[in-house]
């Protein structure tokens, strides 16, 4: 049996149509190559992405802060619930083989923290800038192409000591 590749996208609670878009194209392409979208199962950048994802057929899980399942936006396949809060985060982290950041606040910088410290591989459009061991993309598909590179051969790891440019990996 093959190993399901589970992709986080995390991101703004509340955001623009430009990002919610841009989380659902990335979404959709997640879900077009039969990866899981794990995500914190809410609206704004969570939603668009969940959104992508279920259109394309794809499997999302939705790690809810509260204990209500009914909280979850309406493309999330699994809601868990947790009571955790903001601590559901580290949840969303762990559970992903890869996270992509897509904008957001202080609550995606502690994702991207958390990821990083785990040595999980971080990828970030249109979200915090110069911050080392991120690889940034300029868009969802060239973000496709870094988690295809990274899951095909393992080799995109958080870059240690990079001095918080633009970290890029050849593709």
């Amino acid at each position: 049996m093959k190993t399901p590749q589970y992709i986080g996208v995390i991101g703004a609670g509340t955001c623009t149509a430009s990002t919610y878009s841009v989380a659902r194209d990335l979404g959709f392409e997640i879900g077009k190559r039969g990866w899981t979208l794990v995500c914190g199962g809410l609206k704004g950048v969570m939603e668009g992405a969940a959104r992508g994802c279920s259109e394309a057929g794809g499997m999302t899980l939705g790690i809810l802060p509260g204990l209500d399942k009914r909280s979850a936006n309406p493309y999330i396949t699994i809601p868990i619930p947790t009571g955790l809060g903001d601590g559901r985060n580290l949840l969303v982290v762990r559970a992903s083989d890869i996270l992509v950041a897509v904008a957001g606040g202080y609550g995606t910088l502690s994702e991207m923290a958390l990821a990083l410290k785990a040595d999980k591989p971080v990828i970030g459009l249109k979200t915090w800038k110069e911050i080392p061991g991120v690889h940034y993309a300029d868009d969802y598909l060239e973000a496709i192409q870094l988690i295809s590179l990274s899951l095909s051969s393992k080799v995109m790891k958080p870059q240690k000591g990079a001095k918080g440019t633009k970290n890029k990996i050849g593709i």
